[in-house]
């Protein structure tokens, strides 16, 4: 039993000893895996310090380099800016000097200049000495003989000339007196019976109708229902309807019409296409208003080129003017005492026509003239002066022909003709007026009475546009709104009507209407 446990003992022992040698080993082994993992980190962290020095020494490098290169591109820009400039300053004084060189040799030419002028002068003041002398010389020879003649005539100048005329007067005066009388009475006798003939050759030959001008248009309408939308909410509609036409509108129990009312025919006939237009298409408000006025205007002005086209082509004068043609078509709404312009224009121009022919003249040229004598109506309410004054400044304009303008000129005995076909056109003239049922008088005074308003109004500062209405009972006038305010509006109905009680004669009373609008209009895209 003992012996076993000494062997168990001994066992432990060595067990233990192994234990503690492995211990030892283990240990060891430990401390020396520590160093050597001290020992890489050291050469690896030895290693990123060298690497990442690398890294700077290149990335400084690099940014040396980009700094040279910036620096460079610098100086040469501004060596370039430099040179530039140079140039600039180098041609500004080579202007400069060139600039010098020309004004010194402009001074160079003005002294020479001033010296040939000095030396003429000097010469010139000679040569009027020498002709003053002479001229003295000449007066005393022109006395001496002067001198000469009255003692040997015993008779002064005065006297001399008047005995020679008292003469000449006795012997000439009862044959020239006579010769007058019986040549006056000769061409008076002859002049009386062939104008009779001319004039009722001339009349037989041409025949015009009768024209009736009327004052009012009548739009038809499909249904009464229609007449309320033409007013429009609040009478917006109507209002601008007649605010960009000028032009009344009379919306009364009339069944499915509507009247427009105004003496002046060229906007009533843009108020009627316009309304027409309107009334067919449905859509009516202040924007379709604008536009579809704007379209009958181009229409209207289409129709005057027309017109005006006609009437050359039917009077046969051959080729004129494009802008005289459209001014012959505004003739076409252009009344004078009631009578058509246009129309008494084209009578004019056949009547002297025929005239010209029967006497053996240029019957074309006559036409032509005849057919121009009133164009300066067309925009006589447009351009001050008569319609005289203006018709000869627009043929001059254009290069019509000088018998043409003579015969605009002298048509109402302003100027005196200096031609027979100046002379035939106002007979021609007169006649187309005298012709029964061609005027009437009160047309043309309403007319009158509606431009002189119209003018008037377009007088005061700050009105853009002005139409009398209502046969001239009511004046309608639209102001520039950036130029007059609202308080202002009442000051210029003020001056207005002021104005028409110191100018004007009319029966009545005349309303004065200022409108003020402002539009404010953007596209929505």
């Amino acid at each position: 039993m003992f012996i076993i446990a000494l062997g168990t003992v001994e066992t432990i022992i060595s067990i233990l000893l192994a234990v503690v040698i492995g211990a030892f080993i283990g240990f060891f082994i430990r401390i020396y895996m520590h160093e050597k993992g001290i020992k890489a980190a050291k050469q690896l962290a030895e290693k990123i310090v060298e690497d990442g020095k690398k890294e700077a020494e290149k990335a400084k490098r690099e940014s040396v380099l980009e700094a040279k290169q910036e620096i460079f591109n610098l100086k040469k820009d501004f060596d370039n800016d430099i040179r530039e400039r140079r140039q600039v300053v180098l041609n500004l004084e080579n202007k400069v000097a060139q600039r010098e060189e020309n004004l010194n040799n402009r001074s160079v030419n003005l002294d020479r200049r001033e010296q040939s002028l000095t030396s003429r002068e000097d010469k010139l003041d000679e040569r009027k000495e020498q002709l003053e002398q002479l001229n003295s010389k000449v007066e005393e020879v022109l006395k001496e003989q002067e001198t000469k003649l009255l003692e040997i005539s015993g008779l002064s100048t005065d006297q001399a000339r008047e005995i020679i005329m008292a003469s000449v007067k006795d012997q000439m005066a009862d044959e020239i007196s006579l010769y007058i009388k019986d040549e006056e009475e000769r061409a008076k006798n002859e002049a009386q019976a062939k104008s009779k003939d001319i004039l009722a050759l001339a009349m037989q030959k041409y025949a015009s109708e009768t024209t009736t001008e009327r004052t009012v248009s009548v739009v038809d309408l499909p249904n009464d229902e229609m007449k309320g939308r033409i007013i429009g909410r609040e009478g917006r509609n109507i209002r601008a309807i007649e605010a960009l036409t000028g032009v009344d509108l009379i919306i009364d129990d009339t069944p499915e019409a509507v009247v427009l009312s105004g003496f002046d025919p060229v906007r009533r006939e843009v108020a009627r296409r316009a309304l027409s237009t309107l009334v067919a298409d449905g859509r009516i408000h202040p924007g379709r208003i604008e536009e579809v006025v704007d379209k009958a205007r181009s229409e209207v002005d289409q129709f005057l080129r027309e017109a005006g086209e006609d009437a050359v082509f039917t009077v046969g004068i051959g080729r004129i003017h494009p802008d005289l043609i459209k001014l012959l078509g505004r003739l076409s709404f252009r009344t004078s005492y009631g009578q058509n312009v246009l129309k008494h224009s084209i009578e004019t121009a056949f009547l002297a026509g025929k005239l010209a022919a029967e006497i053996g003249e240029d019957e074309i040229l006559a036409r032509r003239a005849g057919l121009l004598h009133d164009i300066g109506k067309a925009v006589d309410h447009e351009v001050e002066g008569g319609h005289v004054e203006i018709g000869v400044n627009l043929v001059n304009r254009y290069k019509e022909p000088d018998v043409v303008v003579d015969a605009i000129a002298s048509h109402h005995g302003d100027v005196e003709p200096k031609s027979v076909i100046a002379v035939l056109v106002a007979a021609a003239d007169a006649l187309s007026a005298a012709r029964p049922g061609a005027r009437s008088e009160s047309m043309e005074n309403y007319v009158k009475r509606l431009e002189q308003l119209e003018t008037i109004s377009m007088e005061i500062k700050g009105v853009e546009k002005a139409f009398a209405i209502q046969a001239g009972r009511e004046i309608r006038v639209i102001v520039k709104p950036e130029q007059i305010d609202d308080l202002a509006a009442f000051r210029v109905a003020r001056e207005i009507k002021d104005q028409i009680e110191e100018k004007m004669s009319y029966p009545g009373t005349i309303k004065v209407t200022v409108i003020r609008e402002t539009r404010a209009t953007d596209v929505a895209k």
